[in-house]
């Protein structure tokens, strides 16, 4: 295997990436792998930028950086320390928030929280990659308790609906999507999006479900026993979630990055090698997210 592939511990990427020019290097080597080609003429040859690693095309005089077009795009502060969050957030088993960050990293929080946003953009699912086999589909409600609220209604609660892929006696992958409601247009969507049509899927009793065994013909819908108990794995991936989200980030707000996250840990759990390199490429492959829409959810 590849050096590269393995998972890094804090010495050997301290080792590999010591200062500025060992991640821009590193960037421009993932970046130009298969070549260059000129962004605005298509163009295959360069020359040297005036910044080191930069590429200058021989045609149109294009520049463009290694960070360019990436997560990475127009960075605020040392890219170094900009990898470092990226190798903790790949690293430590439940990640960690932007207080934490700020404080080892000497950065404002604000900063922190708004690169962490990226980061977690990066951990989104590709979608290429629908769950198959057995399938277990339910709905949770994220959030306080709130009066005169009962079942799957909410006010300030946020509704999220979950996927589990087993294997075995436990749990391989785990998918979720925030929804405004537990209506069939909702959840159809995210089981088209997520599961293979030829899965066998359970569900509960919930008439929302109904409507999507046109598409998945192995459907099975079950009434749910008293906590969970015909949905053990699904129920404790909920818990889990829920505590999670509580401990390390204490709200529920910009909840579907959270959910992202989590599932981009939860599916990686069992394989530890090459998290941050396969984050780093995830980076390389994210447009640049203006400051709103981060903010803006």
């Amino acid at each position: 295997m590849e050096s590269r592939f393995k998972s890094l511990s804090i010495f050997e990427f301290q080792a590999q990436f010591p200062d500025e020019r060992s991640c821009l290097a590193h960037l421009s080597e993932l970046k130009w792998a298969g070549g260059f080609k000129c962004r605005y003429c298509d163009h295959g040859n360069f020359c040297a930028g005036e910044r080191p690693f930069d590429r200058q095309c021989t045609s149109c005089n294009y520049t463009e950086s290694p960070t360019a077009h990436t997560a990475f795009h127009k960075v605020k502060f040392p890219l170094l320390k900009a990898f470092w969050i990226v190798y903790y957030l790949s690293s430590t088993k439940k990640g960690m928030a932007s207080t934490e960050l700020s404080r080892k990293l000497e950065l404002r929080q604000k900063t922190c929280w708004l690169f962490k946003r990226k980061v977690m953009r990066a951990m989104k699912s590709s979608g290429n990659h629908p769950m198959q086999g057995t399938v277990e589909v339910d709905e949770a409600v994220i959030g306080g308790q709130e009066e005169h609220v009962r079942g799957r209604a909410n006010r300030k609660k946020r509704l999220v609906v979950f996927a589990i892929e087993q294997k075995g006696k436990g749990v391989s992958r785990m998918y979720g999507k925030v929804i405004t409601s537990a209506h069939a247009k909702n959840l159809g969507a995210f089981m088209k999006q997520t599961i293979d049509t030829k899965a066998k899927v359970r569900t509960d009793g919930w008439t929302g479900y109904a409507p999507t065994k046109k598409t998945f013909r192995s459907l099975r819908q079950e009434k749910a026993q008293p906590k969970g108990r015909n949905f053990k794995e699904m129920h404790r991936i909920i818990m889990n979630f829920k505590g999670w989200l509580r401990g390390v980030h204490h709200h529920a707000r910009h909840l579907q990055a959270y959910v992202d996250e989590y599932s981009f840990r939860f599916n990686r759990s069992f394989m530890k090698e090459g998290v941050f390199q396969n984050l780093i490429d995830r980076m390389m492959r994210t447009e640049p997210c203006p400051y709103k829409s981060l903010i803006n959810g």
